[in-house]
């Protein structure tokens, strides 16, 4: 094993080409430098240096030593640095999962900012309903994750930070029957076929949802399901039924469908939140810390 010492005092010859120069820099004496030299040379079984008498000179072995040690000792150098800012949470990983409904709101803006302050911060992004999340949080796949729920529903075992509470807008046909009639009592709009998201992807705003239903004396009729909002969105726009959406999704904008808002019918909200592990990694607090940060500015 060849140590740095060496390396780094084979560089400082290999710049001087002077043992009596190199040895001034390194504040030591000639001999122990030479044998130094010697060792190395040993160790490796090639010879470094053409001495003369009054010059000295790299050999093709020692062009290539300096190639290599550079690089060597510049990693070396920067391990204090690297291992402080791991154990800061300015560099490292962070493997982060979400819902596609955050993509409609302030998420690509925090990401954005998060990269500018921590370049050294690798982003793995990786698009889940909770369900999926929950199984990459038991496999170590993800560290983070926004996810969308009920309020007060906040997926047990987890810390939470809350980044948004929206109320639920229905999403309609733009040549809906009863879009037609200047005020659709919502007593008929519950009786409308409904395009829902599978409860396991998001069971508290499912059960929510069929609350809803039912303290309006109504039973939803289920006409289709859809994992994905935007395949929600697509379904109302091709007259498979209505569908209630996180006011967020307003955004996006499908030709053939209008979002409605119902202010005075109670109609749940949908929080969305951040959620990581209590044993989290440094560059996981540092993420949850800008976030938390984010919406503090936005709030």
């Amino acid at each position: 094993m060849i140590e740095l010492r060496p390396l780094r005092q084979f560089l400082v010859l290999a710049e001087e080409l002077h043992f009596g120069r190199a040895a001034e820099r390194l504040h030591m004496t000639q001999p122990p430098l030479s044998l130094a030299v010697q060792k190395l040379e040993a160790l490796l079984g090639v010879q470094l240096l053409e001495r003369g008498r009054r010059t000295v000179a790299l050999t093709a072995a020692g062009l290539a030593l300096v190639e290599a040690s550079t690089r060597l000792v510049e990693q070396a150098d920067q391990v204090p640095a690297r291992v402080r800012a791991a154990a800061s949470g300015e560099a490292g990983r962070l493997s982060l999962g979400f819902v596609s409904t955050v993509g409609y709101g302030d998420m690509p803006r925090w990401l954005r900012l998060f990269r500018e302050a921590l370049p050294d911060v690798q982003l793995a992004l990786r698009e889940a309903t909770l369900d999926v999340q929950l199984r990459g949080f038991e496999t170590g796949e993800l560290d983070a994750g926004f996810a969308i729920h009920a309020p007060g529903a906040e997926p047990a075992g987890f810390e939470c930070l809350t980044v948004s509470t929206e109320p639920l807008v229905l999403a309609h046909a733009e040549d809906w029957a009863l879009a037609k009639r200047r005020s659709p009592s919502l007593e008929d709009v519950l009786r409308e076929p409904l395009v829902v998201f599978p409860r396991e992807i998001a069971p508290s705003l499912f059960d929510a949802l069929l609350g809803f239903y039912r303290a309006h004396g109504a039973t939803p009729h289920i006409a289709q399901e859809a994992i994905q909002m935007q395949t929600i969105v697509n379904l109302v726009s091709a007259g498979m039924g209505v569908a209630w959406v996180p006011q967020s999704v307003c955004a996006l904008q499908r030709p053939g469908v209008r979002y409605r808002p119902w202010p005075s019918a109670r109609v749940p909200a949908c929080d969305t939140s951040l959620i990581w592990r209590r044993d989290a990694s440094p560059v996981v607090r540092r993420f949850v810390d800008h976030v938390r940060g984010q919406v503090k500015v936005k709030a």
